[in-house]
C-alpha cells in the first residue's frame, strides 16, 4: 500500500519533505529536512525514512542513531531535539513505526525512541518524563506583560529599570560564551560552536540570537527557532551576573514582545524540563501549564527503559565536578561528551 524510502544527504527529496511538513498540522519544526545536515555534522548516522503512494509524500519518520560507551546506543526520533516521531495518517504512522522497529532490530540497539509532542495509540511503551510549556503571545507587551503571573510580573518590571538592552543578530559569539558558562554552571556538557554555527547555517530563516547586555557585556544570551508563526527559545541563559540583575526574565519578555510585534508570531513554545526541576518550576511562573510528554519506547537488546536524566545518582559526581571546570576547559571537553546527550 505504502513504499518506504530513506532520504539521503542532500536529497532533492528534502523539497518535498518539506513541503510535507510545513502543511502537517502535527509537525514540529525539528522535522524539517535540515535537521539532517546538522545531526550528520555531529557524527551520527542518520536513518530519515519516508512513506510515499502514487509517488507523493504521505509520511515522514527522521531517525538518528546515538550510540556511546557511556550512554548506550538508541535509534532516536530525533536526537537534540524535544519532539520527533513519525508524521501522517495514522496507518502512515504505523507503517513507519514498524519499519523503524526493524530498522533498531536490524541494527541491533539497545531501544528505539520516539518523542512525540501527543500520545499515540501504538504497542510502543509511553513514558512522560519531561513537559513542555506554551501560551498564546497577546497583541501588545503591555497585554503580554498582564498575561504573566503577578510574581514573575514584578520580576521583569525589576529588570526593565536595570541598565539593559538586547540585539538581535546571528552572531553566535557571545552566545556561545554566556549558553556555555551557563551550562557549565547546571554541570552539563556544552555543544561546539560549530554546532550552533550549522544550525544558523542551514536554518537562516529560521533563526535568531537575541543577547542581553549590561554596560557592553554580554549577561544573557538566547537562540530561538521561528516555525509556523510560534518562537521556541531553545538554547538559552546567563552568566553569574544574570541572576541579580534578573536579565534572563528580561531577555524572554523581550523575545515574547519582538516575536509578537516583529515576527507575527502568536505562539511561544517555552520547550521542555524535567518533571519538578527548577526549569520546571521557573517556567510554571510565568503562568503557563506543563504539558508532559508522552516519549515512546520499543526494546531491542535492553532489558529496562534508559535513564540518562541528570536526576540518575550515578551522574551526581560527575555534574559536581562538571560544575568546577573551568570555563575554557568545559568548552574542550564538552562537544566530546555533549553530541552523545541526543
Amino acid at each position: 500500500m505504502y513504499q518506504l524510502n530513506t532520504l539521503s544527504l542532500m536529497d532533492e527529496q528534502a523539497v518535498a519533505w518539506d513541503k510535507f511538513v510545513n502543511a502537517c498540522d502535527d509537525a514540529t519544526f525539528f522535522h524539517l529536512s535540515g535537521w539532517q545536515q546538522v545531526i550528520t555534522a555531529t557524527g551520527h548516522r542518520c536513518y530519515y525514512l519516508y512513506a510515499t503512494q502514487h509517488n507523493r509524500i504521505v509520511g515522514v519518520l527522521p531517525l538518528a542513531r546515538v550510540k556511546s560507551l557511556l550512554f548506550g546506543d538508541a535509534l532516536v526520533s530525533t536526537p537534540f531535539c524535544v519532539y520527533g516521531g513519525a508524521l501522517g495518517e495514522p496507518d502512515v504512522r504505523r507503517f513507519l513505526e514498524q519499519a523503524a522497529v526493524e530498522l533498531a532490530t536490524s541494527l541491533n540497539v539497545h531501544h528505539l525512541e520516539l518523542r512525540y509532542k501527543t500520545a499515540q495509540q501504538n504497542n510502543f511503551t509511553t513514558r512522560s518524563q519531561h513537559a513542555c510549556f506554551a501560551s498564546a503571545l497577546a497583541d501588545t507587551p503591555e497585554q503580554i506583560l498582564a498575561n504573566i503571573k503577578k510574581k514573575q510580573r514584578a520580576v521583569i518590571r525589576q529588570a526593565l529599570n536595570e541598565p539593559l538592552n538586547f540585539t538581535l543578530d546571528s552572531n553566535s559569539d557571545d552566545f556561545y560564551q554566556t549558553y556555555s558558562e551557563s551550562v557549565r554552571n547546571l554541570g552539563t556538557p556544552v555543544f561546539s560552536k560549530a554546532f550552533f554555527r550549522k544550525i544558523s547555517e542551514v536554518f537562516p530563516q529560521h533563526t535568531e540570537i537575541l543577547t542581553v547586555r549590561r554596560q557592553h557585556k554580554a549577561v544573557s544570551s538566547v537562540l530561538s527557532f521561528y516555525f509556523k508563526n510560534e518562537v521556541l527559545p531553545y538554547y538559552g541563559g546567563g552568566t553569574a551576573d544574570a541572576k541579580l540583575l534578573k536579565s534572563n526574565d528580561y531577555m524572554y519578555y523581550q523575545l515574547m514582545c519582538h516575536a509578537r510585534m516583529d515576527k507575527a508570531c502568536n505562539s511561544y513554545d517555552f520547550g521542555r524540563s524535567k518533571l519538578d526541576s527548577g526549569a520546571y518550576h521557573y517556567k510554571r511562573h510565568w503562568g503557563m501549564q506543563p504539558v508532559e510528554l508522552p516519549y515512546q519506547y520499543h526494546l531491542v537488546k535492553a532489558a529496562a527503559l534508559p535513564d540518562i536524566s541528570p536526576n540518575n545518582p550515578k551522574y551526581q559526581l560527575f555534574i559536581k565536578l562538571w560544575q568546577h571546570l573551568p570555563l575554557a576547559a568545559s568548552q574542550w571537553l564538552g562537544p566530546k561528551l555533549s553530541r552523545y546527550l541526543g
